[in-house]
């Protein structure tokens, strides 16, 4: 009952010294917060993802909340192809899946605030077609 009402543990008596603290450990090491996140430096291109600062060759760029969201997760699977589904799901949660157009227009103001002017084709993110997006980094 008591991991059913939410408990991550329990110890039945009598139980020893050594396997309370064993267990008490376990919790602890749970609990500890995760590594913070880095930087990423690709070219030109820095993203802080704790701070949640970017910089396009030293300057600073201002990104809306989803904009930055959209850039962390691909950052976060630089080079791996994530799927409209994949990045709809992270970022806008999964009722949102189907809702590919909302996507499509962040990703083009992301990649018009990110992407070098007059480089032509994307350098950071790269479409593919009917599929999803990939950071080149």
């Amino acid at each position: 009952m008591a991991l059913e009402e939410g408990a991550d543990d329990y110890v039945t008596k009598p139980f020893g010294t050594r396997e309370l603290i064993a267990r008490l450990l376990a919790v602890l090491r749970r609990a500890e917060p995760e590594e913070e996140e880095p930087t990423v430096a690709v070219d030109g291109l820095e993203v802080d993802l704790a701070a949640r600062i970017v910089r396009r060759e030293g300057e600073p760029v201002h990104l809306t909340p989803i904009e930055f969201d959209l850039l962390r997760v691909l950052v976060r699977h630089r080079g791996r192809l994530l799927t409209h589904r994949a990045l709809l799901t992270e970022v806008w949660g999964p009722q949102y899946v189907e809702d590919i157009q909302p996507l499509r227009t962040h990703i083009a103001r992301l990649r018009a605030k990110i992407e070098p002017p007059g480089a032509g084709a994307p350098r950071y993110i790269v479409t593919e077609p009917g599929v999803g997006y990939r950071f080149a980094g």
